[in-house]
């Protein structure tokens, strides 16, 4: 098959590999009909994740069909439409059954494209695919479903979950990469007062405002009477930069909640002589897809879109192209790109 192989910093390539086969019993092997680019595939190719080994194949979100199944898987077979999550569950430690997949103690967690081969090919091994995989209903188009694996529920999840967005709220989303635009429709189902987006580019914030938001805008008069005035209610730290948690910490009323759902590689300041008076919640975490089942039936009966996060889309063949639009997508207007079996 082919597939997209790490060489180590800044050197991948589209090559020749050999065909995955099922290894365990609870394994099965999926065609890749869909998949798409995360920043943590960035983070991979240029180097910054020093547990992933040259030889690796990338990406750990897809939507595909079931090719061959483990005798010990139980729910799958062949010819099964999934989506495949990006977290893998083992689905009996202590971890998995609280639904914190993403901690799994079993073999599983956050394992294809870094630990195990990932997505970014055309066929993929799924470790214990009866937990890591979604049923894909037929009516669900794959750019949706894609979606799924990972960025919705990463910003239902870690954002909007838990910063506790509720009806009448106030939320400030800092950062309108996808993620944090992602963070926007989800929170629309709360029904907040109004969202605020800030961001730097200016192709986002027109995002930002397609997508649902009431303002958009950089950092400036709307920070700053949130700071000097009541507040937000919840604050989504998606930019992944410190100076964008501090501005979180601004914005944030007293008593509300702070969701830090952006990868931070660099130290972040954290201003304890400054919030310890204001009884701020801060959570921090990773996507567990515990909700992703959820979230699939909110976009099959239409109370859910991913309807304008994905602007490109690619042949499996051109995945080098998408790495490249994608990582430059605050200039050129990407978001979500996919990539599909031709």
């Amino acid at each position: 098959m082919r597939a997209l192989v790490y060489h180590g910093p800044a050197h991948t390539s589209w090559d020749t590999v050999p065909d995955p086969a099922v290894q365990e019993p609870t394994d099965a092997v999926v065609r890749v009909d869909a998949t798409t680019v995360c920043g943590s595939d960035l983070d991979i190719r240029r180097g910054d994740c020093p547990e992933v080994k040259p030889g690796t194949v990338l990406g750990h979100e897809a939507v595909g069909e079931v090719l061959e199944t483990g005798r010990a898987v139980r729910h799958l077979r062949p010819g099964d439409q999934v989506i495949v999550s990006s977290v893998t569950a083992c689905g009996h430690c202590g971890e998995c059954r609280d639904l914190r997949y993403g901690q799994c103690l079993g073999g599983g967690g956050r394992i294809l494209g870094s630990l195990a081969d990932g997505t970014h090919a055309e066929l993929v091994r799924v470790p214990f695919a009866d937990h890591s995989t979604t049923r894909r209903p037929c009516d669900l188009p794959l750019p949706d479903a894609v979606l799924l694996a990972e960025l919705l529920p990463t910003a239902y999840e870690v954002g909007v979950r838990n910063g506790h967005v509720s009806p009448g709220d106030t939320v400030v989303v800092v950062g309108a990469g996808p993620v944090g635009l992602a963070s926007v429709v989800v929170a629309r189902l709360y029904s907040p007062r109004r969202i605020v987006v800030v961001d730097l580019a200016d192709a986002r914030l027109a995002d930002a405002e397609r997508l649902g938001a009431d303002v958009a805008e950089s950092p400036g008069r709307m920070i700053a009477d949130l700071s000097e005035g009541p507040g937000a209610d919840v604050v989504v730290e998606a930019s992944g930069d410190p100076e964008g948690f501090v501005l979180c910490t601004r914005a944030v009323r007293g008593g509300g909640h702070i969701a830090a759902i952006g990868t931070h590689g660099t130290p972040v300041p954290l201003h304890l002589e400054t919030l310890w008076r204001k009884n701020v919640t801060i959570s921090t975490g990773q996507v567990d897809t515990s909700s992703t089942p959820w979230l699939l039936e909110l976009m099959r009966f239409g109370r859910l879109s991913g309807a304008g996060l994905v602007t490109h889309t690619f042949g499996l063949d051109r995945m080098q192209e998408a790495y490249e639009v994608f990582a430059d997508g605050p200039v050129n207007g990407a978001l979500k790109v996919v990539l599909h079996r031709e």
